[in-house]
Formats: C-alpha cells, structure tokens, sequence
C-alpha cells in the first residue's frame, strides 16, 4: 500500500454511582459539561460513547484514548460517579427503562422491548480506511473469519446482573440477539449490500443502515471498514491491540484485492457462529476454535500465528514490534474477564470488581489487586482432615487446624461458592469434555480406553518451590546425562570405584544398542523426574524416568480441561503457561540435527500406535509440535537414511522423538514388514537419524542405579546435590540386605525392573504372610531389589464422591535437553504434572488407579 489507512476508535463506557457501584442513568449530567463532538449518548442513559479523531499510528491513537477517558473521569468524579470500560458492569438493573432521549431510541424501545432494556452493554468499534466501498465490501468477506479471536483477546464481561454467567464476554450473548448481529452477509459489491440493507428495511426487521450489527461491517456513514465484535476493554493497551491486528488485516485484505486474488472460501456460517461463541465463553483462558480445521486449540497458539502472519503488513504500517509486545503481555495478563474473576475470588465482592474497573479505565493498578485474604474454613474443608494414621500429613493446602494456607485462599472462596452441587456439575462436564476429545488412557493390552482420571481441584506449586526444584532437577539430568555417556564409554565411574561394576552390568536397562549413539549426541532429550514432599521445606526425588516419560500433553491438557469446565476458577497473576512447551518440544528435537543441512527440520514423533496406552498424548504433542506422528510401519531404513513412506510420500528424516519402548521398537516391522528396530539402531550410528530419547537410557534410571545419584553429581559435577534422594538400601549389598530383612515392616521393597508402581511393597501396609514371601524373594535375588524408608507423601485436597478429601501427590516434572553447539542447554518444562493416589494408597501410577491434577506453578 502506497498511503497508510488511518484509524480511529469509538469507545462505549458504563457510569456508575461512586458509593453504590451500580450503573446510574446519568448521563445527561456527564454530557452538559462535555464537548459533543466527541463525546455522544447511547441507548440506555447509563452509557456513554467517545470518539477519537482520525489517527496515523498507535501511539497517536493511545494518547487519545488515554485523554478521552481521562476527560470523561474528571468531569464524572465530582459528581460521585465514574466511568467504566467493559463489555458489561456487574451491578446493572437490565429491566430499567432509563432510554436515551430522542425518536430513534424511542422507535427501537417500542420495536424490539426486552432488547433495548437489556442493552447495558458496551463494545469497542475501530474504523480502518478503504478507497471506496466495493472495497469495503470486500474487505469484510476476507477479514470476517479473524473476528472471534479479536472478541477473545477483549473479552472482559463475565458479569451480568449480580452473577457470574461462566462466559468470558456476556456482552456479545446479550449482543447477539438483535437480528443482524452476527457474521456478516455473504456479499461481494456495494450494490449487493446496499441492496441487502434495504430489504432488511423494507421487511422492518431495522430502520435504519445503522442498525445492521454485523461483526465487521462497511460503515454506515464513513468510508471505512467498521469492527463491532469486541467487548470495550478495561485496559487501553488491549484496545490499542484490537486496532493495530485489525488494521494489519485490512490491510492485508486490500493487498490480496488488488493482486487479484479471489475471495477465500468462506467458512460455514455455523461454523464462524460456533467460533464466535466459543471466543464468548473461554476468552483467553479456555481453547478456540482454529477454522482451519475445524479444531480446538489454545489462544495463545491463535493469536501467535495471526501476529507472525500479519508480520509483513505490520512492519509495512510501523506497527510490528508494538503488537508483537503488546500480544504477548496481553496473553501473560489474561482477558479482562479472568482479571475481574481473580479480584472477586479474592473477597467475594462485586464492588471490588467496579472498584478496580473503574482504575483500569484510567490505567491505575489499585490495591486490592495485591491483597492477601486467609478465609475461614470453607462450606467444602468443613471434616477434611490431612492424616495418616495417628499423625498428620503434610497438607499442601490446608493447615493442621483446618484453615485454608494464604496463598490457596482465592481459590478455595471460588470452590465454595460453587459448592458440592456445582463441583458435581463441573465434573460432569468434565468427563464429557474428555469423551468429546478423546482424553484417553489405557492401563494395559487387551483393556479398554478410560477417561484420564483427573481431579477439579489444580496444585499450587510456589515461586519459591518452583526455583529450588529447577536448579535441583538440572543438576541431576546433567549427571545423568555424564553417567549414560561414561558407561556406554571408559565406564570411568566404574573403574574409579564410585558406582560398583555388578550395578552397571546387571541393570536390566543396560543395552548394547546404548553403544552406538554417536559421541556428543543428547542421549536424555526428555526426563521425567518424579518428585515428593513429606514437609512444607523438603522435597525428594522418588524416580528418574529417562526412557519414554509420559505426561507432558496430560499436563497441558489437563490446563485446557479445568479452564474450560470451571471458568471462574480463574488461576492466580503469575501462573506460567504451558503454551510454550510444544514448541520446547520442538526445539529440542531439532537440536539433535544439523541445523545447516537440507531438510534438518523433517523430524517426526515415534508411536506404537493406537495401542499405545498414551497414544492421546502421543497425538496431540505431534499436533501441537507440527510434526507428523508416525508408527514403525510408515518408516523404511536404507543404506543413506530413515524415510517416512506411505500416501504418495517419501521423505527423509533427521530425528525422531521416540515414544515406545525400546523392546517394543525392536520387535516392531517397517514399511518393508521386517523389524526395523536395530536397523534403525545402525542409522543412528551412522549419523543417518537422531533417536531422542536414546536407546539404552535404562541403565540409568532403574531403581537400584538410582541409590548412587548422588555419587554421580559428586564424581561429575563436583557439586552439592541439590535434590536428596529418598534413603535407598540396595539389597545387592549383603550389610545393607540383612538391615532391609529385619525392617521389612517398616520399609518400602521395590523391584529393580518394576514400572508403573508395580510390584511394590509397603511394609508397613503389608501382613504377615506377605512379608515372609517378601523376604524369600529378596534372598533368592537380592539384585532385583532395593528398600528405601518410607516416606509420608504430603495430600492435597482432591473432589472425589460430592465432597473434597486429601490424597497423597506426587510430581512429576520434565527437563529438557537440547544440543547447542558443543554445549547442551537444559530446560526445565513448565507442564508439571500432579500424580493423585487413590483412598488409602500412597501408589500414585494410573495403573493402580492413580488419577492427576492441574499444576499451576507460579513465577
């Protein structure tokens, strides 16, 4: 474009009473002291429209948004009202009659009734520049299908007459009445509109060109493209967003015009309806709807593709890198419509909302938004007791005398005022969100898909805990990481006397194939390290899983399952989000190639399959990575590389994200139908592919190997281990095994090569004649077996029959490895995955009935 499109924005405003909080018909008193050039009524006398003057840039554009408001606060301010910007005021009376003065709005109130009543609504409108309006028209049918994601990042009206109405933006459900709200017409010429908006007059369904609501429309008396779907927004910057991303579509529009390009096809008009109201319901905390797909998926992904695919018209227009800053603060505050919800959680108060509306409007942070609240003990906690027998557990949510820990507060007021019966309904809807998607897990073959099980009630991981674990968890991969590369080498560890020889050799994960990992390579791409606590200031290491760790999609899923079925538990300021971690995946996985080289970016996720019990997982992590998810018969090994086949295609890849077990993968067919598992073994090394995780990790993380990892921080890293292990006593060692059979009632046996919590034994839960068969299996092979001192894992309270209980937890947290030249870089993941057990079991693995949580770790 030669000349940049100005733009300029009407903003709607409710008027509240200072000492009330409601919205007060006032108007009128606003406007005798205003200049009406700028200022205007609307319907209901409580509302009240500004209008910025034509603008050339964004800072333009903000500094009059910024005055306008300001304007309309000191004129309001003395006479004991103030201005509020959001889709809706939570104290409204919407079956007043408070109309503004004049024929057309008494035309409308006679005409349509309970709608104008119901009209305490208001939204943002942006105006963007077009030559002419064919133009215009035009513009509309290629930029309509954008709009829900506009309304999401506006969202900001939960509230409706006194109650929260579990949508994020009520506004455009209380909008989307009216009988030309909506998509917009499917026209192509001015003619076409204008003939369309005549109709419309002559059916008296509107009388006037004014009152056709599409959600983008040609103006009614300017020359410009009109958006009318978003809510107005508490803050400016979320305003100034909206206009940037819809003006870089206009104009994106118009280039595609003028080059020729037919219209797109458009979507189904259910379809751009459904996407609608899904934006109204989730905002930016719940998933949206990608029209590409049909599909769901998580707003930040959304919104970051808009951003990079307007990239080329924003840096034309200037706008590049304030949207791009903008979008990203705007994903990490949350919609208008989550912050209100975290202000009333905090008290419970309606006023606290309009107290903190009224100071976004004009850009001020107040107070209440940093205040800490220790509630009572809530309706729900009413005979929670965190014990274990006669002593109490650790609670990570509720104190020893039953009241709520600080910083749980916010959330458990939220529990209580949905109560046992909507908790009931929220699982419910849970489980049917779960069928919908597929969230599925199977325990072993020949059973059938569950459902995941997963509790209503998210995990607090602190600030604090959160840093001290990350440190902890990196040290103890990097050692790891030294230890595999040693033992498939000079076995250093081995011959220096700090891990004995019998550990290493007997491991059942020890293999050959772990030899032929080329040097250099990242062998743990992806660890997950389970983790416990038995008190408020000391957590430990349980297990190391460096094979195929499974959990990171539960985790981000899980996130999209409690938002989408509890919106008002909104999670608090400072949650990490897990959006990021596929694209963590990602890089990791492509870490392992060569950057340089012709197709270094053709990696692909390695599945068993549907009779994988995590194939869901395996699925939407593919998914959300961009990569295809592929099974060992849709891969051919040659002499000069791995090549995905099938449908046409053949491609070759450079890395592969191994998600079946090792035993599995060997014994699987390719393409050709013979096994492709060493075949594979032989490509990796030659360099052909990379295989992340490696084969033969498994030496390092079976249960006996685990007693000396702390050794290995020592002997590697010359360190201070950071992360204390659970007191281990190998059975191999005959001091340590005569200790393990005289404990055997107060100890926990495990089996070297169990998984998934299987074989173990708890001593203390244990009876007699079990524990003698117990003591003759540890004497016929002590090497199968280590003890470790039981611990008391701390319990959080989790949703289980109508009321809330406290079930052992563990944590399982995932570091990531990537090669970086000649250094490796490791990560740890956000997507923390919280393990529950069930009633009276400490065993946490879903094989043995185990569910999981939402974690929420903060910054």
């Amino acid at each position: 474009m030669s000349d940049l499109p100005l733009l300029g924005v009407e903003e709607e405003f409710h008027v509240v009473d200072l000492e009330s909080r409601r919205a007060a018909p006032e108007v009128d008193a606003l406007l005798a002291k205003l200049d009406g050039a700028e200022f205007a009524p609307e319907l209901q006398r409580s509302l009240v429209e500004t209008n910025t003057p034509a603008c050339g840039t964004l800072d333009e554009l903000r500094a009059h948004l910024q005055r306008l408001r300001g304007r309309l606060q000191a004129v309001a301010e003395p006479l004991g009202l103030g201005v509020v910007a959001a889709g809706t005021v939570p104290l409204a009376e919407p079956d007043g009659d408070a109309i503004s003065a004049g024929a057309r709005y008494e035309r409308m109130q006679h005409e349509y009734q309970m709608l104008v009543r119901e009209q305490h609504i208001c939204g943002a409108q942006v105006h963007v520049d077009v030559p002419d309006r064919d133009s215009a028209v035009q513009v509309v049918r290629r930029v309509a299908p954008y709009m829900p994601i506009l309304l999401a990042i506006s969202a900001s009206s939960p509230y409706w007459n006194g109650r929260d109405t579990g949508y994020a933006s009520f506004r455009s459900m209380v909008w989307s009445r009216w009988p030309t709200a909506g998509p917009p017409g499917h026209v192509e010429t001015a003619e076409d509109y204008d003939t369309m908006v005549s109709e419309l007059i002559s059916s008296g369904t509107i009388s006037d060109p004014g009152m056709v609501y599409f959600d983008i429309r040609p103006s009614a008396h300017l020359p410009t493209v009109e958006l009318r779907v978003c809510d107005a927004c508490p803050e400016v910057d979320d305003v100034v967003l909206v206009a940037g991303l819809f003006r870089a579509l206009v104009g994106k529009a118009r280039e595609d015009l003028a080059a020729g390009l037919p219209l797109p096809e458009s979507p189904r008009y259910e379809l751009l309806r459904a996407a609608s109201w899904r934006a109204a319901r989730s905002g930016l905390e719940g998933d949206l709807v990608d029209l590409e797909g049909p599909s769901l998926v998580s707003p930040p992904l959304l919104v970051g593709q808009l951003v990079d695919q307007l990239r080329p018209h924003l840096e034309e227009l200037g706008d590049w890198e304030q949207v791009l800053e903008l979008s990203q603060a705007t994903l990490a505050r949350g919609s208008g419509a989550a912050r209100q919800r975290r202000v009333f959680g905090r008290r419970g108060e309606l006023t606290d909302v309009v107290d903190v509306l009224i100071a976004h409007t004009q850009s001020r942070i107040p107070d209440i938004e940093h205040a800490q609240t220790v509630p009572a003990t809530p309706t729900l906690l009413v005979g929670y007791r965190p014990e274990d027998g006669e002593r109490p557990a650790f609670d990570e949510a509720v104190s020893e005398s039953g009241t709520v820990l600080p910083h749980y507060g916010w959330m458990f007021r939220a529990l209580d005022r949905l109560g046992p019966r909507g908790m009931v309904a929220a699982e419910s809807a849970l489980h049917a969100e779960q069928r919908a998607r597929g969230v599925t897990f199977r325990v072993g073959d020949g059973d059938t898909d569950r459902l995941f099980p997963l509790d209503l009630v998210p995990r607090i991981v602190t600030a604090e805990d959160w840093t001290g674990l990350t440190a902890g968890l990196a040290q103890r991969v990097r050692a790891l990481e030294a230890f595999l590369r040693d033992v498939y080498g000079n076995r250093e560890i081995v011959n220096d006397g700090v891990v004995p020889a019998q550990v290493v050799d007997d491991a059942p994960g020890w293999s050959r194939l772990g030899k032929l990992v080329p040097e250099g390579a990242v062998r743990i791409a992806v660890a997950g390290v389970d983790l416990v606590r038995d008190r408020a200031d000391r957590w430990l290491v349980l297990e190391d899983n460096l094979r195929v760790p499974s959990g990171i999609g539960y985790s981000i899923m899980s996130r999209r399952l409690i938002r989408s079925v509890m919106p008002d538990l909104e999670p608090p300021k400072g949650v990490v989000g897990l959006e990021p971690v596929p694209g963590m995946l990602r890089s990791t996985l492509l870490s392992a190639t060569e950057l340089d080289a012709p197709g270094h970016d053709e990696v692909a996720l390695l599945s068993a399959g549907p009779s994988d019990s995590a194939f869901f997982e395996h699925r939407l992590l593919a998914e959300h990575m961009g990569v295809p998810l592929v099974m060992p018969r849709d891969l051919q090994v040659t002499e000069d590389g791995v090549y995905l086949v099938g449908s046409g295609a053949r491609r070759r890849l450079s890395a592969l994200y191994r998600r079946l077990d090792q035993g599995d993968l060997l014994r699987a067919e390719g393409a050709d139908l013979r096994p492709i598992g060493r075949a594979l073994a032989g490509a990796v090394a030659k360099g052909h592919v990379a295989l992340l995780n490696a084969m033969g990790n498994g030496v390092a993380d079976d249960k006996l190997v685990y007693a000396y990892v702390p050794r290995m921080i020592e002997y590697y890293l010359a360190e201070d281990v950071l992360l204390d292990n659970v007191t281990t006593y190998p059975c191999v060692d005959p001091d340590r095994r005569a200790e393990v059979l005289d404990r055997l009632h107060e100890l926990v046996l495990k089996p070297v090569d169990g998984y998934g919590g299987k074989g173990i034994v708890i001593g203390p839960h244990a009876d007699r004649r079990e524990l003698a068969e117990l003591a003759d299996k540890v004497r016929a092979e002590p090497a199968g077996w280590v003890a470790q001192d039981l611990v008391k894992l701390s319990t959080h309270p989790t949703f289980c029959a109508g009321r809330l209980e406290p079930r052992a937890v563990d944590l399982r947290a995932f570091v990531l490895q990537s090669r970086l030249g000649e250094r490796t870089s490791v990560e740890v993941a956000p997507a923390a995955l919280t393990r529950v057990a069930p009633a009276g079991s400490m065993i946490v693995n879903s094989s043995r009935g185990g569910g999981a949580k939402d974690t929420w770790v903060l910054r």
